[in-house]
C-alpha cells in the first residue's frame, strides 16, 4: 500500500473515530468552504493537531509533584551529596563531564533560590525549540545536552541581543554568524532562525569540538572565541580541560560552563524542585510553514487569519521588519498554514487593497439632469464597494446585489471564490436589505460576530482579546462551558 495513503486515511479514520479533542466537531466547516474535501481536510488538521499537542504537553512533573506531596510555596533543597548523585546519572547517559564541585553547586543553588521564575520561562519556551535542537544535535551525531547551551546564550529568546551585538538564540555575532553561512539583509537576519541558526550553532560546536577534543573547552571557546581559550591553555601550562585551565579563561567564561551545568541540572529535575513550566501555546511539531509568491506584511497576514501582528512576528523572529518579501516562508500553527494555503489568492488581493491599490478619485458632478432630478440615467450603471461579514460567500453577495459570482470575481481580479472578513469588494447593483438581527426595544440592529477557538486558547484570553471581561463573555455563550472549549469552536463575541 503506499504509505502516504496509508497515513492519509489512518488520520481521517482518527478524526472520525472521535479521537479529535473532546467538544470538537470534526465536521464543522468554515463558511467559504462547502466541499467534502473540505471536511476530509479539516478532521485532518484537527487530529494532526490534537496528537501533536498530547505529545508536545504530556510532561510527568504533576504527577512527581503530587507524590512529593509539594504545597505551591514549597521551595525544596537537598544535600550536595544528592545533587552529586543526580549529575552522575546525566553523565551516565551523556560524553560531557558534567562535574560536581564547588563552583557547580554554588551555581545551581544560585539558580534554585534566585532564578526559579526564569527556569520557569525556559522550560515552557522549551516546549517550541527543543525538539528542533534535538533533531539537529542527532543529525550531527552531537551531545543532546547541547541543547541547554541555548537556554543560558539566549533564554530561548530568537530575538535576543547582546550589548555586543550576539544575536538569535545562539547568540552569533554578525562575523561569526557570516562564516557559518546565516545571511542579512535589510529585511532578513538569519541569525534569528531557529532552524538555520540551530544547524550553523551544531556545525560550529563540532568544528570547536574536533579542535580540542573536549566539550567543555568547546563550549568555553564558543563563549570566549578560540583565541581566548588557547591564550588560557598555554598560561596554564599546556592543559587539556576546561577545569584545569578554567582559571586563565575570561572571567564570564568562568562561569560558562558552570551555568551551562545547572541549567541541564533543574531542567531535568525541576519537578523534584517544585519548578512548575509556564504554559505553552503550541509546542515544535504544531508548526508548519508556506512559502510565499508575493511580499506580505504581518498586518495582512494577521487580518486574514484573525490574529494580532505580534503572534505573527513570534513565530517569524527571522524578519527585521514586520513584512515577508516574495520567495520566503512563513511559519505557523498548522491550523493557520492550512488557512493561508486554501486562501492565499485572498491573502495577496488583501496586501494589494491595504498596501498597493492607489486610491480611486472623487470626482463631484453636481450637475442635474434634464428633468432636475438627481437620479441618475437609465442606462447608468452602479457599482458599490461590500465589505465582507462573517459567514458571507460570494453567492450570498451576488444574490443580496442581483448580480453574479462570475461578474464579482471579474470586476476584483479574483481567480477563486474564496474570500476574507473585512475584504473590500467592487460589485455592480444596489444591495438588497442585509439579514441582521433586530433588537425588541430600539431602532437600531446589531450583527453577531463570533470567533473560532486557536490552539492554546483560553476562555479568558479569548475575552481579553476582544476587550471583554470573562462575566461578559460567558453571558454571551450560555450554554458554554469556559473550562472545556476546543479547537474550532465558536464563541460569541461583541
Amino acid at each position: 500500500m503506499n504509505n502516504t495513503y496509508f497515513v492519509v486515511f489512518w488520520v481521517a479514520l482518527l478524526g472520525f473515530s472521535g479521537i479529535a479533542q473532546p467538544g470538537a466537531d470534526p465536521l464543522q466547516m468554515d463558511p467559504e468552504d462547502s466541499t467534502m474535501n473540505g471536511q476530509m481536510i479539516r478532521t485532518i488538521e484537527q487530529t494532526l493537531n490534537a496528537f501533536y499537542a498530547e505529545h508536545s504537553f504530556n510532561d510527568n512533573y504533576d504527577s512527581i509533584i503530587d507524590a512529593l506531596n509539594y504545597e505551591t510555596t514549597d521551595f525544596p533543597e537537598f544535600s550536595d551529596e544528592v545533587y552529586c548523585e543526580r549529575l552522575s546519572v546525566i553523565n551516565e547517559m551523556s560524553p560531557f563531564h558534567l562535574d560536581c564541585n564547588e563552583a557547580t553547586l554554588n551555581t545551581i543553588k544560585f539558580f534554585i533560590e534566585k532564578r526559579r521564575g526564569f527556569i520557569r520561562v525556559v522550560l515552557g519556551r522549551s516546549k517550541l525549540y527543543f525538539d528542533l535542537f534535538e533533531e539537529k544535535l542527532a543529525q550531527y551525531n552531537m551531545p543532546i545536552e547541547l541543547k541547554y547551551l541555548a537556554v543560558i546564550e539566549s533564554g530561548l529568546r530568537p530575538q535576543v541581543k547582546s550589548r555586543a551585538g550576539a544575536l538569535g538564540l545562539w547568540q552569533f555575532m554578525y562575523g561569526t554568524g557570516k562564516m557559518m553561512g546565516l545571511e542579512e539583509n535589510s529585511y532578513v537576519d538569519e541569525r534569528m532562525d531557529p532552524a538555520k541558526a540551530t544547524d550553523a550553532a551544531c556545525r560550529y560546536l563540532k568544528k570547536l569540538y574536533d579542535i580540542y577534543n573536549d566539550w567543555n573547552l568547546a563550549l568555553a571557546a564558543y563563549n570566549a572565541g578560540p583565541g581566548n581559550v588557547n591564550r588560557a591553555i598555554r598560561r596554564s601550562g599546556d592543559k587539556l580541560t576546561y577545569w584545569e585551565v578554567r582559571p586563565f579563561l575570561p572571567r564570564e567564561t568562568q562561569g560558562y560552563v558552570p551555568n551551562f551545568i545547572a541549567a541541564a541540572y533543574l531542567i531535568t529535575y525541576h519537578a523534584e524542585h517544585n519548578i512548575v513550566p509556564m504554559d505553552a501555546e503550541v509546542g515544535y511539531y504544531q508548526l508548519d510553514t508556506v512559502c510565499l509568491s508575493q511580499g506580505v506584511h504581518f498586518n495582512t497576514i494577521g487580518t486574514l487569519l484573525r490574529m494580532e501582528e505580534e503572534e505573527v512576528k513570534r513565530y517569524n523572529p527571522i524578519f527585521k521588519r514586520d513584512y515577508a518579501p516574495k520567495g520566503y516562508c512563513l511559519t505557523m500553527p498548522l491550523e493557520n498554514i492550512g488557512v493561508l494555503t486554501s486562501m492565499e489568492d485572498s491573502l495577496y488581493a488583501l496586501e494589494y487593497d491595504s498596501y498597493e491599490k492607489p486610491a480611486e478619485p472623487q470626482i463631484a458632478n453636481n450637475r442635474p439632469t434634464p428633468n432636475n432630478s438627481t437620479e441618475p440615467p437609465a442606462n447608468h450603471v452602479s457599482y458599490t464597494y461590500h465589505k465582507v461579514s462573517s459567514g458571507e460567500t460570494l453567492g450570498t453577495i451576488a444574490s443580496r446585489y442581483g448580480t453574479t459570482t462570475a461578474e464579482i470575481q471579474r470586476l476584483n481580479g479574483l481567480r477563486t471564490t474564496r474570500i476574507y472578513i473585512g475584504q473590500r469588494l467592487k460589485v455592480k447593483g444596489t444591495a438588497s436589505a442585509p439579514a441582521t438581527l433586530q433588537s425588541t426595544n430600539t431602532n437600531t440592529t446589531t450583527t453577531r460576530r463570533y470567533y473560532s477557538v486557536r490552539s492554546g486558547d483560553t476562555f479568558g484570553k479569548i475575552a481579553q482579546r476582544h476587550g471583554m471581561s470573562i462575566n461578559q463573555l460567558r453571558k454571551l455563550n450560555p450554554g458554554i462551558n469556559v473550562d472545556r472549549i476546543s479547537i474550532g469552536q465558536r464563541i460569541r463575541v461583541r
